[in-house]
């Protein structure tokens, strides 16, 4: 009971805080929440059983070497809007990365799609009946015809002005996830309940499946193509931000869960949150599942709008924006019907490193050509990085 009533109340109290007039008004929040909720969007709700089940109760240690790493790569995206946003004398290597950048990116954009989507599904079925892979395919493909027939005949632009209350919504409910945790963690210390598990993985096959958990922490990116909105200063000074306040809570999410649930108690699946949350909160899975399916579908619809816009742009508008959506939308269900979310989440994940192990590179040749030979070695490994991560990159196994 008193953890149902701290975990409605941290829920209200969060909720009231991000809608006043204040928050929602201010121009750094809005700066600042849209790579933070792309952060912790998608990626909260699958790694922590992920991460508990591969890692044991080592995991916080590997979420925060996840978080370091994409901190590293964050740095090398705002050495890229300070340098090349601000100044847009580029060189040709650079300009041939940013297309391949470009190019990455919208790939990138077109796994994820289904890589939401297919966590969309199995969320939107996980307290029905219907609790069953065929199910939430069904309900994945019915939505990707959905946005399909949204972009083709109307675009985007009622959807994504729910954006910021489906980011709120989402972020009130962690804040309650979070704060159950705490009291339940209290509760069995004190009832000297609390548990090691030991990993269930180990070398090279650990460090690959890290690799592939890329897309997990990624979304710190967008701040880089919201020029048109903010100034350099202002979105390297936000994307820090979203940094940091990701990396808080997901190391304090995963540093709970490390310790709460005995080995017997972990479930290995899709929607493993929710029977993990229920032993803390009876109310938490259907909070965790009404979060799910709105950070999911905003998700969803903003990276279809933005991969659009990229074929477009870098087909030199030989693709045409409805075109892109189609092939988007194919390739979502070639997808969901011919594998499962785990490996969708490595491909994303792959695709993801090697748009990071590009915009590295052109930090590299920029830190080179202004002579801080120091940084440029350092983004070019950075950069080799990211291309071991786009190239081994494993799925979770059960």
């Amino acid at each position: 009971m008193l953890t149902d009533l701290v975990v409605l109340g941290i829920v209200i109290l969060a909720g009231l805080v991000l809608a006043s007039h204040r928050v929602t008004t201010s121009r750094a929040w809005r700066a600042t929440v849209t790579p933070l909720a792309s952060i912790i969007g998608s990626g909260f709700l699958v790694i922590g059983p992920i991460l508990q089940t591969a890692y044991g109760s080592w995991s916080p240690l590997v979420m925060i070497g996840l978080c370091a790493v994409a901190y590293l790569f964050g740095a090398a995206v705002r050495t890229n809007i300070a340098t090349l946003d601000a100044d847009d004398r580029r060189g040709s290597i650079v300009r041939g990365l940013e297309t391949a950048g470009g190019w990455a990116l919208a790939g990138a954009y077109v796994i994820s799609v289904a890589y939401y989507l297919n966590l969309f599904g199995a969320f939107g079925v996980s307290l029905t009946a219907a609790d069953d892979p065929v199910s939430a395919r069904l309900l994945t493909s019915a939505v990707l015809v959905l946005i399909l027939l949204v972009g083709w005949t109307r675009g985007f632009g009622a959807l994504e002005q729910l954006e910021q209350v489906f980011v709120s919504v989402k972020l009130a409910i962690i804040l309650g996830l979070i704060a159950g945790l705490v009291v339940f963690n209290g509760e069995r210390a004190g009832d000297d309940a609390l548990s090691f598990t030991a990993p269930g993985l180990s070398g090279w096959s650990a460090l690959t499946l890290a690799f592939g958990l890329v897309v997990t922490i990624q979304g710190f990116e967008t701040s880089r193509y919201l020029g048109d909105r903010y100034d350099a200063r202002t979105r390297i000074l936000t994307m820090r931000r979203a940094q940091g306040i990701a990396t808080l809570i997901y190391v304090v999410y995963i540093g709970l869960l490390a310790f709460a649930f005995t080995p017997e108690e972990l479930p290995f699946g899709e929607t493993a949150i929710v029977n993990l949350m229920e032993i803390v909160s009876p109310i938490l899975p259907l909070l965790l599942v009404a979060a799910a399916l709105s950070a999911q579908f905003s998700a969803a619809v903003a990276d279809t709008g933005g991969s659009g816009g990229l074929f477009v742009e870098l087909s030199g508008r030989r693709i045409s924006l409805r075109q892109a959506y189609a092939g988007l939308v194919g390739v979502g269900l070639v997808l969901t019907w011919t594998t499962d979310l785990f490996n969708i989440i490595a491909y994303a994940s792959r695709a993801f490193a090697a748009y990071y192990a590009i915009q590295a590179a052109i930090a590299a040749v920029g830190r080179w050509q202004a002579g801080s030979r120091g940084l440029a070695g350092l983004f070019a490994l950075l950069a080799m990085l990211g291309a071991a991560m786009a190239l081994f990159g494993a799925p979770a196994e059960g």
